[in-house]
């Protein structure tokens, strides 16, 4: 079992879970973290960190189409071990739905 990010990320980008992650199985996009599914150890502390409550476990209905995306992400984007700062306009994305399809962003982060 592993935990995934779902669209609720893209453009919130909080980073609060990336804190807390005991293993540094978090990786960055420009506009979304994925979880590397073979990386994370399940322990679920991430999950309750997430202010957009965009992380949840594989066993979730709403994971099922997720888990590639982390899986592809996670070998291509850098991975993070500290919180950065959130988006400015982060707030106002918070909940919008259909964020997939109108603001992915398939580049990696630029630090």
């Amino acid at each position: 079992m592993t935990y995934v990010v779902t669209e609720a990320c893209i453009k919130c980008k909080y980073m609060d879970c990336v804190e807390v992650c005991p293993v540094d199985c978090f990786y960055e996009g420009e506009n979304m973290l994925v979880i590397h599914p073979d990386e994370c150890i399940d322990c679920g502390v991430c999950e309750p960190e997430c202010p957009a409550e965009a992380i949840v476990p594989d066993s979730d209905p709403q994971a099922e189409k997720w888990l590639e995306t982390n899986r592809q992400y996670s070998t291509s984007w850098p991975n993070i071990t500290r919180k950065g700062e959130a988006p400015a306009d982060a707030d106002s994305f918070k909940g919008v739905p259909d964020k997939f399809a109108q603001f992915f962003n398939p580049d990696p982060a630029k630090r």
